[in-house]
């Protein structure tokens, strides 16, 4: 659950109400996944890396859906398994991440276009993705962050895959934090977002990315 308010300066603005524990606990559980710890030059690899981009992706919004939404369905054991994703456990996490409102899309939209226009979007992304998926080993993070920064270095195509991956955790993350703030002080806090940059040329963005972000 959530407000809204338009402010002259800054923008639409969103404002979470306090969440329940048993939802915030699942954004560090979906952050969670097995990026590689080394740069294999072969194509399978890189393949690997867009199937878990989208995985990530997909879990983000399906959980945002359910923050903005203050409430989880029955069973979601089909949200855990880090495999790739396809038929049955495809659609929940699609019909999911669909019932994410237009205003909290947007979120994620602005920070995705943010990160594929600023030049520091490398060591913006791998950090995050790779330490939030390996919070207990500094090592293995470590490794994780060296190996996402030369693929989005060396791979323009993969960019707009990791840059979406990389938007709908941190803002699902983002949500939480600003419900926190507002549980503990008692005042609306916004969520965090970075200005909104240009939408990139569609031949560049791969279908899964347009569907979950409603691009078309």
């Amino acid at each position: 659950m959530f407000s809204v308010r338009d402010d002259a300066h800054l923008g639409r603005r969103v404002f979470p109400h306090p969440i329940a524990p048993e939802l915030t606990g699942l954004v560090p559980r979906v952050h969670r996944v097995d990026w590689p710890v080394w740069l294999d030059p072969g194509p399978r690899m890189l393949r690997d890396v867009l199937e878990l981009c989208r995985l990530q992706t997909a879990r983000g919004l399906a959980v945002l859906s359910w923050l903005s939404a203050g409430r989880v369905p029955g069973d979601i054991a089909w949200l855990w398994p880090g495999c790739r994703l396809t038929g049955p456990r495809q659609h929940l996490m699609y019909g999911a991440a669909a019932g994410v409102p237009d205003v909290a899309l947007g979120l994620v939209v602005a920070n995705w276009t943010w990160v594929l226009d600023t030049r520091f979007a490398g060591q913006v992304t791998a950090p995050y993705l790779a330490g939030t998926a390996y919070p207990d080993d500094g090592y293995t993070a470590a490794q994780a962050t060296v190996t996402l920064l030369r693929i989005w270095e060396r791979h323009a195509d993969a960019r707009p895959a990791l840059g979406a991956a990389w938007a709908a955790s941190r803002t699902a993350a983002d949500w939480c934090k600003a419900a926190e703030l507002r549980a503990a002080y008692g005042r609306e806090a916004p969520v965090f977002t970075y200005p909104r940059g240009p939408v990139p040329p569609p031949a560049g963005v791969r279908p899964w990315i347009t569907r979950l972000f409603r691009l078309a």
